[in-house]
């Protein structure tokens, strides 16, 4: 929702007003009808319909990518990888329209409309003849008819507009959650802290309501239903979330220049000025009366944008002090983002071959504040936490793999993929359960330390910023996933990802995973050493 600037003769301060923020109509806010839980509940609400829907595609996709359309495992896999990569990444698209040009609501509106598309169109794709029902063996060595082909195209096409749709979604909708609670209210400030918390326990709900029901009537009942009901859930969401209109509160966009430009001009000037001595840089800080501080000392060369090249102090020429500690904000966050990739990767597995490997096992349920800290711990140490149980959960899925293989092998079912090993399902329970508690740690950290390490303008984009790393990890599992089938396959021998998988190696997969997780871990931990908290926040 467009929100025009605010003169201060426009409405009285009122004692319980909140700056920085209007109404729908464009009017000051009163702290006592708006926002806070209240709002934050409408939003909740949209993300739980979307996680839902999300995952209603995304968790079983492997199975109708070699089912239906009669796919390798491997194709699959590498396949649903680059989607959800793919929705990953375009959140840092979506984050920058909605901060430069549209405004989260107005984002959140239209990524929606187009969520329910993408949805009723891929329901449509699914009303067609499969492959595997047209006699085709394989998708990647068949030549399809036109119906077929038209299907696929269809298809793909509507799987894509979901994660374009997503790309909008996803970061306003978290960041207009946050913007409810007004953090220069200590009461509000600490349920801001809570509300990334009961946001990941939504995202949670909406996502084990997928799997418990979705999953089943996609493999047992019709995939046309097993898509269509993301679509109305979508939609349900999406009224839910108009319903709260009249309470949210709306940022208010000042006049200022936009925060991209002005952390561009920093590094556009830092490299101008390369050639700057320090005792210049020295002098224009002494200048200013900037004090020495941790902050001023880490990343130095950006400090040389206080000075113009032709030496003008000219408005415009040259950079504030709060520009340059906003570059160095965002600079800041590099080191944790590039370690938390492989972290990534392994989340990528849950999808496809944990998937998998349960598929071919018996999956009936039964024969018949200590720390002083208002969040308990920081959020760096949040996140290395679940580091740690994410690499423990790869060495877990390892040793269960090896079991599986090696039950196969005693009941002589290695060259019979069709039967079910008689391994119960539940083996496979430890390293969920790790891996959930990873999310836990992992991404309610991430989630609130992106948002809370950049610039106000710039928190759609933080929220970019650590999907991104989901995105760039699910492109990094991809290529893996194909380099490594590349060389295991040759010589006429059964790949890491056979599509049988009692001949495959996905343990040898895990443990790989396993050591690359150690080594993410070490380098995590090297970086938050020097990490300084801006706004000095350490919680």
């Amino acid at each position: 929702m467009a929100m025009s600037n605010l003169s201060a003769a426009q409405t009285p301060l009122l004692d319980d007003t909140v700056d920085g923020c209007l109404d729908y109509k464009g009017r000051r806010v009163r702290r006592s009808n708006s926002g806070g839980w209240r709002s934050a509940s409408f939003i909740i609400a949209v993300e739980i319909a979307e996680r839902f829907s999300y995952y209603g595609i995304g968790s079983n996709l492997i199975t109708y990518l070699t089912g239906p359309l009669g796919e390798s495992t491997a194709t699959a896999a590498a396949q649903v990888n680059a989607w959800s990569g793919a929705a990953s990444l375009l959140p840092l698209l979506g984050a920058f329209i909605a901060d430069s040009f549209l405004g989260r609501y107005s984002t959140i509106i239209l990524a929606s409309l187009v969520y329910i598309l993408g949805l009723g169109l891929l329901t449509l794709s699914a009303t067609f003849p499969s492959v595997s029902t047209s006699g085709g063996q394989n998708a990647d060595n068949i030549t399809l008819n036109s119906s077929l082909r038209f299907q696929v195209i269809l298809f793909f096409f509507s799987l894509y507009l979901v994660a374009f749709a997503q790309g909008g979604h996803k970061p306003c909708v978290q960041a207009f959650g946050a913007d409810q609670f007004d953090t220069e209210d200590p009461e509000e400030c600490k349920a801001k802290s809570s509300f990334f918390n009961w946001w990941y326990f939504g995202m949670c709900g909406g996502t084990l309501t997928t799997l418990s029901i979705l999953n089943y009537i996609q493999d047992n009942l019709s995939w046309v239903l097993g898509f269509a009901i993301p679509g109305i859930v979508m939609a349900a969401g999406l009224v839910v979330f108009v319903l709260g209109t009249t309470t949210y509160r709306y940022s208010v966009k000042g006049d200022e220049e936009s925060p991209f430009v002005r952390i561009g001009r920093v590094f556009i000037l830092a490299v101008r000025n390369w050639k700057t001595s320090s005792s210049a840089i020295a002098a224009e800080e002494e200048a200013r009366g900037t004090l020495p501080s941790e902050s001023s000392k880490q990343f130095k060369f950006l400090n040389k944008a206080l000075l113009a090249p032709d030496g003008s102090k000219e408005q415009g020429k040259v950079c504030s002090i709060r520009e340059l500690e906003e570059a160095k904000a965002v600079i800041r966050l590099a080191p944790i983002w590039a370690t938390s990739l492989i972290y990534a990767v392994v989340f990528a597995q849950s999808s496809t071959f944990f998937t998998k490997q349960g598929a071919t096992m018996d999956r009936s349920i039964t024969k018949g504040a200590l720390t002083g800290k208002p969040a308990g711990i920081t959020m760096l140490q949040r996140i290395g936490t679940g580091m740690v149980l994410s690499a423990t959960s790869m060495v877990i899925a390892a040793l269960v793999e090896m079991q599986r293989l090696k039950t196969a092998q005693e009941y002589g079912l290695v060259d019979k993929p069709n039967v079910k090993v008689p391994m119960s399902v539940w083996w496979l329970v430890p390293q969920y359960v790790l891996f959930g508690l990873s999310d836990v740690f992992t991404m309610v950290g991430l989630q609130e330390f992106f948002y809370d390490q950049v610039p106000n303008e710039l928190r759609s984009v933080g929220l970019a910023l650590y999907l991104s790393i989901f995105g760039v990890g699910s492109f990094i599992s991809s290529f893996l996933i194909s380099a490594i089938e590349n060389v295991t396959s040759g010589d006429g021998r059964d790949s890491w990802f056979a599509n049988n998988l009692n001949r495959a190696h996905l343990d040898y997969f895990y443990w790989l995973l396993a050591a690359l997780s150690a080594m993410a871990l070490f380098l995590y931990l090297y970086s938050t050493k020097s990490y300084i908290y801006a706004r000095g926040r350490r919680f």
